[in-house]
């Protein structure tokens, strides 16, 4: 392996160390319907989204609360801290398709209907909430940037008006 492609790939691994995810593939569900949990869940709080898919009447959610316990486990084997510690939310997931099977059911006058039974292939991160308290003290937050070109320009525009 050439050095480039060795480089790439030590910095593809050590950012691999940070991401808590896991992955569940050729679930036997069709995307739509998982893709349906996987909206529910997006952006919320950890613990918030467990009990979203823990009460859902939906079949795919049994099947997403057991990959959304494996990630939260994840986190824990690779950080070394408490879930409960860490202000952890679901970043992103991802519903993907999966092998179709494809099968026949008999129809009148010796037809046949093709019925699919589709899967998929579902991500799931789960990240640590950033504070925006416990930014950096040399960042300055983009809305504070705005607000003085605001009142820069504002006063521009006052100073030609006056002459």
């Amino acid at each position: 392996m050439g050095s480039r492609k060795h480089n790439s790939a030590e910095i593809r691994k050590e950012d691999r160390k940070t991401l808590y995810l896991a992955v569940m593939r050729n679930c036997p569900t069709s995307p739509r319907k998982m893709g349906l949990v996987a909206d529910l869940i997006r952006g919320k709080d950890v613990y918030e989204a467990m009990n979203l898919l823990h009460f859902s009447p939906k079949h795919a959610a049994k099947r997403m609360e057991k990959l959304l316990r494996s990630a939260i486990s994840n986190y824990e084997q690779k950080s070394g801290e408490r879930a409960e510690d860490g202000n952890l939310f679901v970043s992103e997931v991802h519903v993907d398709g999966a092998a179709t099977l494809k099968r026949f059911r008999p129809a009148p006058q010796g037809r046949a209907y093709r019925i699919r039974k589709r899967s998929n292939h579902v991500t799931l991160v789960v990240d640590e909430r950033v504070d925006l308290n416990e930014q950096e003290e040399g960042t300055e937050p983009v809305a504070h940037e705005a607000e003085v070109l605001t009142s820069q320009t504002t006063q521009n525009a006052e100073t030609t008006a006056s002459e």
